[in-house]
């Protein structure tokens, strides 16, 4: 499984959700701040929750059905 879906915390307690094929990379790089807008204004970021997927369109579909979930549904997951 070369694909990761993960959600982040973000310093201000929200969440964000991506895909990666290297995690601890994509993490390191949302912490320098050059990971995305959203992450960059809310540094730092801690991974909260990850899962593997298949490959990349596995992971583009699980990441849209974790982006539609609500806050608590998410948190939930995280719990899990």
């Amino acid at each position: 499984m070369d694909w990761h879906v993960y959600i982040l915390r973000c310093g201000d307690g929200t969440l964000y959700t991506g895909i990666a094929r290297d995690l601890e990379k994509r993490v390191a790089v949302h912490n320098s701040g050059k990971g995305a807008k959203y992450t960059a204004r809310r540094l730092p970021v801690k991974l909260t929750y990850s899962e593997e997927a298949e490959n990349r369109s596995a992971a583009s579909k699980r990441e849209y059905a974790i982006k539609q979930l609500s806050r608590a549904e998410k948190l939930a997951l995280i719990a899990s």
